[in-house]
């Protein structure tokens, strides 16, 4: 419990955990270079920017990254875009990178062992609080208010958790809670969620989103180590078991979600699949998105290089360079193509006669001419040959492609090498 002093505490004392060594096997292709977290999102973004942006704005500077899978693109974004924080000030992102040590030769086996084996620099920094994220979700969040919420509440360990549909909650770790919000079990995709009090119909859904008291944590992952028939996973070993014996409340992510402006729905997003993945970078194209990256108040800090501006040439009766309801990020070029309801990356250039519709563009990709792409996603580095039609033939798409129950399309560099063979 913590003490009247304790009671004050500032995001300074806290020590923020990004958990970004995810590989994100549902997306296919897109990770076979890229970890979950260092994928591009919304034409000039990665998807660790949101949570370390979200760090940031929330005034929690002290930053740990813990990386894994495929982590050198990831590493290189985060030394090129996130070294401004004032070091004099004790502000920093620091990288720990999976690594070989003394007593451990082996990967994460479980995001509690990931902690575990990061536990001396943890604790060197002294903190009182340990704040633990992960790095590959889509969100808008201010950690102030959900570490009031945990010192109100006098907590050993607080969950964020999302309102959802409880017949939809089912591949979700799953909080019961009593009347006062506090956990009184915690299931990983049940097949028959518990509900919220007086709401028969929703669950709390964890957002992998954990505040612990420092001592707390450092204990309950000391005994977890101990255990060799534990996975050593936070929501399926450790916290069913803390339950009983500790003081765990939920914080509703409605409390802390950065509104954004016409939606009165919190806005979270796990983007692990290439339909819920081409979904959100669709949604903004809209006039008013359900994410608004517009917010003074609440910026996306990123690393982008210097580029030209995106540039649209040639007008004539058959030759227009046009997009619409569109995001066209810098060094594009769209030259007597026609771009609707898309999403360009940088440096991705379009050539004449091609049509997207529908089409999320990752960086540095060629657009050939008279190529007409719907509904898809076109991964980095893709040169689209002359002609190529997506979108329009589903079992052709399927034969060629990767194409998902949703009818979304995965087009990949190696998948277009495979068709010239």
């Amino acid at each position: 419990m913590l003490t009247i002093s304790e009671s004050r505490l500032s995001p300074r004392h806290t020590i923020a955990l990004v958990m970004a060594g995810g590989r994100g096997k549902r997306l296919m292709d897109l990770t076979d270079h890229y970890s979950k977290p260092g994928l591009d999102f919304g034409g000039k973004y990665r998807i660790i920017d949101f949570t370390l942006s979200n760090c940031v704005n929330s005034g929690f500077r002290r930053i740990m990254v813990l990386t894994q899978y495929n982590s050198h693109r990831l590493l290189q974004h985060l030394q090129f875009g996130w070294t401004f924080l004032a070091g004099n000030l004790d502000e920093y992102v620091h990288v720990l990178p999976a690594q070989q040590s003394m007593d451990k030769n082996a990967w994460y086996s479980g995001t509690a062992d990931a902690v575990y084996q990061n536990l001396s620099s943890i604790q060197s920094a002294n903190p009182k609080t340990v704040l633990i994220l992960a790095g590959d979700h889509i969100y808008r969040m201010d950690y102030k208010v959900f570490l009031q919420d945990h010192l109100d509440h006098q907590a050993d360990m607080t969950i964020a958790c999302l309102e959802v549909p409880r017949m939809a909650a089912r591949g979700f770790g799953i909080a019961q809670v009593d009347e006062k919000g506090r956990i009184v079990s915690f299931v990983e995709k049940p097949e028959d969620p518990p509900s919220i009090p007086g709401k028969p119909d929703r669950a709390f859904a964890s957002m992998g989103i954990y505040l612990f008291n420092a001592e707390f944590l450092y204990k309950a992952l000391m005994r977890d180590a101990e255990d060799s028939d534990s996975g050593h996973d936070f929501g399926k070993d450790i916290i069913p078991k803390l339950v009983h014996e500790a003081k765990i409340f939920a914080h509703r992510f409605e409390r802390s979600c950065v509104p954004n402006e016409g939606h009165s729905e919190p806005y979270w997003r796990d983007v692990g699949s290439v339909d819920s993945y081409w979904g959100a970078n669709m949604d903004l194209t809209t006039a008013s998105p359900a994410l608004n990256l517009y917010d003074k108040a609440w910026p996306i800090t990123t690393h982008q290089e210097q580029l030209p501006p995106a540039k649209f040439v040639h007008a004539g009766e058959m030759r227009n360079g046009v997009a619409l309801s569109s995001l066209v990020s810098g060094g594009c070029i769209i030259s007597g193509a026609h771009v609707h309801h898309s999403l360009l990356s940088s440096r991705v250039s379009v050539h004449s006669h091609a049509r997207l519709d529908g089409a999320m563009v990752l960086p540095d990709c060629d657009i050939g001419r008279h190529a007409r792409l719907r509904r898809c996603i076109v991964a980095r580095d893709c040169h689209i040959p002359e002609g190529l039609v997506v979108g329009e033939h589903p079992e052709e798409d399927a034969r060629r492609f990767y194409r998902t129950e949703g009818g979304v399309t995965l087009i990949s560099q190696r998948m277009l090498r495979q068709l010239e063979s």
